[in-house]
């Protein structure tokens, strides 16, 4: 079997199933999820994604909503750019077959398909897209349909990345090596089916794992969310930042002999009030919003 590809992706969520199916138009495409290619935390989210589409709304507006909550934190250009961009990213979804809600007709003429618009915490406007209560496992679903059926892409499932390959080539004037560069050409992975390892080399490697949630006993996150990639980003000598930044859901649904089961933010959006065990609400001295 070929195990050398133009492109590598480690991780088979919504970042890692995008960039495949749009670099796949420039070479060939290998793809590696360490279980299945739907266990990702792309198929749990519920919620939607917020993104300006209403005549009432503005990028203005969003970007104003994002710098506040994240009191400070906030890369400007960067909420810029995401807030910008997010209308055209919706509708290449859209393009793709993802099925958001859209809004019930008023009349009997009307033929428009605007979208449904949530609220979520921290948003003053309605702007999150969804399809139902599970919007990342819709949109997944479409993603892994037209990567299954990509002549361009190959698909490793029950494949952990283990390392990656790294060269490094020196820098020399005359006899006299001035510096030292390292590049990576893919990765080492272990095939959970025969126990073998074998290696994928690739000119460009994305890694998509997603964060490191799983390290902590209650959480939202997945059993694939142990920060794989990285660890071998580390390993082999690249720059990390913001790994300060874990994301928590903040509602779950405990039970002491089964997995934590997330409550959807847009609860909250909707009007829903956090109490304690007396029935008394506690957020207000918190986070008033």
């Amino acid at each position: 079997m070929k195990h050398s590809y133009d492109f590598l992706v480690i991780g088979s969520g919504i970042a890692g199933l995008t960039f495949a199916l749009k670099v796949a138009g420039f070479g060939s495409v290998a793809v590696i999820t360490k279980k299945k290619v739907m266990d990702s935390n792309t198929s749990l989210a519920q919620g939607g994604i917020a993104s300006v589409f209403d005549e009432l709304d503005s990028f203005d507006l969003h970007i104003k909503d994002t710098l506040a909550s994240g009191d400070g934190l906030c890369n400007p250009d960067v909420v810029e750019t995401v807030v910008k961009n997010g209308p055209d990213r919706i509708n290449e979804l859209i393009e793709l077959g993802v099925k958001f809600n859209v809004r019930k007709k008023t009349h009997s003429h009307d033929t428009s398909n605007q979208l449904d618009l949530g609220r979520e915490g921290g948003h003053s406007q309605n702007r999150i897209v969804h399809a139902q209560d599970m919007t990342g496992k819709e949109i997944e679903r479409v993603l892994v349909s037209h990567l299954q059926h990509h002549d361009n892409i190959t698909l490793f499932e029950n494949h952990i990345a283990i390392d990656l390959i790294t060269l490094s080539t020196s820098m020399k004037r005359g006899l006299i090596t001035t510096a030292h560069e390292d590049y990576c050409c893919g990765a080492y992975v272990l095939d959970k089916t025969t126990g073998r390892v074998i290696s994928i080399s690739a000119n460009i490697t994305l890694i998509a794992t997603g964060g490191v949630g799983k390290v902590y006993l209650y959480t939202s996150n997945p059993d694939v969310a142990t920060g794989d990639g990285i660890a071998m980003a580390y390993r082999a000598g690249a720059t990390l930042a913001n790994l300060e930044f874990v994301q928590f859901h903040p509602t779950c649904l405990y039970h002491p002999d089964a997995k934590n089961f997330l409550i959807s933010e847009a609860v909250r959006g909707e009007g829903g009030i956090l109490i304690d065990e007396r029935g008394n609400p506690f957020m207000q001295k918190y986070d008033p919003q």
